[in-house]
């Protein structure tokens, strides 16, 4: 089945309103070695009111999530030099950033963690923008 590609002008429309008022200023540190999708991902974010620290793979991020204050991870799961699954396991055992709520976003259909990863929540690809915005308040209400 072929997947509809939505346009940064039709994402728009995917953002719910909501979102702009209760989580603006949140810091998501958005994981992903597709350029184009992590692009996408982070104007969808952007315009829900979230502050997005894009990131091309697990090791960047790595480096991103030691040196400045986020508030949520999302990543990818299969990426160059850092794996999405190596990332997480690195984030539950670090000390500063264990905290973090952490999804997982993957093109295989993959509902149980791997081998240590305790990701707080799973997205498959290609996922929707009004999706992974209800995941991330979901998660952000929580730690509050």
């Amino acid at each position: 089945m072929a997947q509809k590609k939505i346009s940064v002008a039709e994402s728009n429309r995917a953002v719910p309103q909501v979102a702009q008022v209760q989580r603006a200023g949140a810091r998501v540190l958005l994981v992903e070695d597709d350029r184009a999708l992590r692009r996408f991902l982070q104007v969808i974010l952007e315009r829900a009111g979230y502050t997005v620290v894009p990131a091309a793979d697990g090791l960047e991020a790595m480096k991103i999530a030691l040196s400045s204050s986020i508030d949520i991870l999302v990543t990818d799961a299969m990426m160059p030099n850092l794996s999405g699954h190596e990332l997480c396991r690195f984030v539950r055992n670090s000390q500063t950033l264990a905290h973090l709520p952490v999804i997982l976003l993957s093109a295989l259909e993959q509902k149980e963690p791997i081998d240590g990863e305790q990701v707080d929540a799973f997205l498959s690809k290609p996922v929707a923008g009004e999706d992974l915005i209800g995941c991330i308040e979901k998660l952000l209400a929580r730690k509050e």
